[in-house]
């Protein structure tokens, strides 16, 4: 069953839908709201469980988020958006796809890609949720996954920036993150889907990213029929949140594409 997803929305024009990353809400994205009003109507929901978003009973999948997001889109009135997301949100973006091509013009896949978790990636996530579920706090999601989403140009220089994503990851719901890390653990290739993606893409990826590598990148701009690839140098895995200005010119650009 579908949840009523609670979401942001700023600007005019060619609507485009931004999907936020894990461990994170919709409010990475306030920067992007107040950069890109002037060049399109953004859309930034929380996935279920996130913000405000109920969380729901459904068994985690990857599956059920798109369901969430069509939901959504048709309570819009929207047949046709750009559609991205960073990270986790890619994942939701080309899971989307594959149910939905006809629904998408165009595409932001920032610091994440098309292949599903190897064994111990996949174990690592399950182990992850377990202790969500058995500690009740956020506190795992700082021990194994804070350390890898920040660039270390980031860290050392923009402590600011750090401290407010280490806050943030700390405010996570923990059913939400054992949630989300089940429905990740658990997801198919999208290679597949991504070779008949015919619409204009956005790769973005970081230079100092520790969990996404060239490898994923290169992989992803391979198969796609129309993809521009786009490093943002002294930034990590949150790219949107390290370098808003460096990010939103990418963005800026795929939207005159599309």
């Amino acid at each position: 069953m579908t949840v009523e997803l609670t979401y942001q929305e700023s600007g005019h024009g060619t609507p485009l839908v931004l999907l936020h990353a894990f461990p994170l809400s919709s409010a990475m994205w306030a920067t992007q709201h107040w950069l890109l009003a002037d060049t399109c109507r953004l859309i930034t929901p929380d996935q279920r469980g996130w913000g405000d978003s109920p969380l729901g009973d459904e068994k985690p999948s990857m599956d059920v988020l798109v369901d969430d997001l069509a939901l959504l889109l048709d309570d819009l009135k929207l047949e046709k958006v750009v559609l991205g997301g960073l990270s986790m949100g890619g994942y939701v973006t080309m899971a989307f796809l594959r149910r939905y091509p006809e629904r998408v013009l165009g595409m932001v896949l920032a610091n994440t890609k098309a292949s599903a978790d190897n064994e111990n990636a996949a174990a690592n996530r399950i182990g992850i949720a377990h202790a969500l579920e058995h500690t009740h706090s956020a506190e795992p999601l700082i021990e194994n996954v804070f350390t890898n989403l920040l660039g270390s140009t980031t860290r050392e220089t923009k402590p600011a920036v750090a401290e407010a994503a280490r806050a943030a990851i700390l405010a996570a719901p923990p059913d939400a993150a054992a949630w989300a890390e089940y429905a990740m653990a658990s997801r198919v290739s999208s290679f597949d889907v991504l070779e008949r993606a015919d619409v204009p893409t956005l790769i973005i990826s970081g230079e100092e990213d520790a969990l996404i590598t060239d490898a994923d990148v290169a992989a992803m701009a391979d198969v796609l029929p129309d993809a521009q690839v786009v490093q943002i140098p002294h930034a990590g895995h949150l790219t949107a949140i390290e370098d808003p200005t460096a990010f939103d010119g990418a963005v800026r650009a795929l939207l005159a594409r599309v």
